[in-house]
């Protein structure tokens, strides 16, 4: 059996609950449970996929990765280190190594600054880059790197396409040359045409460069082809774990099943049964007794009301949270 790699990042039990403030006092009784207990890990130059419905927890859990939040429980190891509660000066050098890619390029880049400026900007903050004329050519190789003109140094924002903003959003992100990036959700807002050529560009920049990305999704199709292992959140926990072809042909969790069953198939004359699920995701403030999904479930089973299931291994590298678990055989069990 071969080693296992020592993971870039580890996340163990990590939560991030929000203070929910009501009454005519505003006084805080209860949280809004965005994290709730997640843990995984991400090895160098792998993409960890995460997957799951709007508001389930994923952005929320990428901005504590990057400590933009700073978690209410859990820890956060990059690269060995502690860095869950690091003061901010201490944490600066690190930021060089975990950049983010944000889902809107228009709202991530400063309307008011050239994208010269832009991309000039984090190795100002981290002192890199030598000196200004050094810089100016670093600018001038990343616009290369991700596919635009060297003109582009003087143009504002809002100039740009879609998709032409999202890759200065990707040129700044490696402007450090960082080992991780947290892509959150980064061709959700671009049109069909576009989202392929950011995603190779994506693999790409990774090949060449050996970086390790979680990207965040709602769409299971588009984190199929770029994803090493994927993780499917529920209402701010992972429920699901694998490699990405275990995930597609043998996915136990009912709702990552209902997810790859929504996936379209370009074949006419193949007919994939839907599993639609039923009811709306229920609230992270108040969420269901048990397991979270059971409300939604169509195998639930009484016992799935009164306890969480534990994380359970169904194969090598396969993680699943469900009281009923599918063996590679379809035989379904309690467990």
């Amino acid at each position: 059996m071969a080693e296992r790699m020592t993971p870039l990042l580890e996340v163990n039990d990590l939560s991030m609950h929000f203070p929910v403030k009501e009454g005519l006092l505003m006084r805080s009784h209860r949280a809004n449970r965005a994290v709730d207990g997640v843990s995984l890990h991400i090895n160098p130059g792998e993409t960890l996929g995460l997957v799951g419905e709007s508001g389930c927890g994923k952005s929320t859990l990428g901005r504590c990765l990057v400590r933009l939040y700073e978690p209410s429980a859990g820890s956060i190891r990059f690269a060995g280190q502690d860095i869950t509660h690091l003061k901010p000066r201490t944490l600066r050098p690190l930021r060089q190594n975990i950049q983010m890619i944000f889902q809107d390029p228009m709202e991530s880049l400063n309307a008011r600054h050239t994208v010269g400026e832009i991309l000039e900007e984090p190795m100002i903050i981290q002192g890199l880059g030598g000196s200004s004329v050094e810089r100016k050519q670093r600018v001038r190789e990343l616009l290369n790197i991700v596919g635009l003109p060297a003109r582009s140094v003087s143009r504002y924002p809002f100039e740009f396409s879609g998709g032409q903003r999202q890759r200065i959003g990707i040129a700044r992100a490696i402007a450090l040359n960082p080992q991780l990036i947290i892509c959150d959700e980064p061709v959700s807002a671009l049109d069909v045409s576009i989202q392929s050529q950011i995603l190779n560009l994506l693999v790409d920049l990774q090949r060449e460069f050996n970086l390790a990305y979680l990207f965040i999704a709602h769409d299971l199709a588009v984190v199929k082809h770029v994803s090493d292992r994927v993780a499917i959140m529920y209402l701010g926990r992972i429920v699901e774990t694998a490699d990405s072809e275990t995930l597609y042909r043998n996915a136990s969790h009912p709702y990552t099943k209902s997810l790859i069953s929504a996936i379209p198939i370009p074949d006419p004359h193949r007919v994939q049964q839907r599993q639609v699920l039923t009811g709306d995701v229920p609230s992270p403030i108040a969420p269901p007794t048990g397991c979270h999904f059971h409300p939604r479930c169509p195998v639930a089973e009484p016992a799935c009301s009164e306890s969480y299931p534990a994380t359970r291994t169904i194969g090598e590298g396969h993680d699943s949270a469900c009281h009923l678990h599918t063996d590679p055989s379809g035989i379904t069990t309690a467990g």
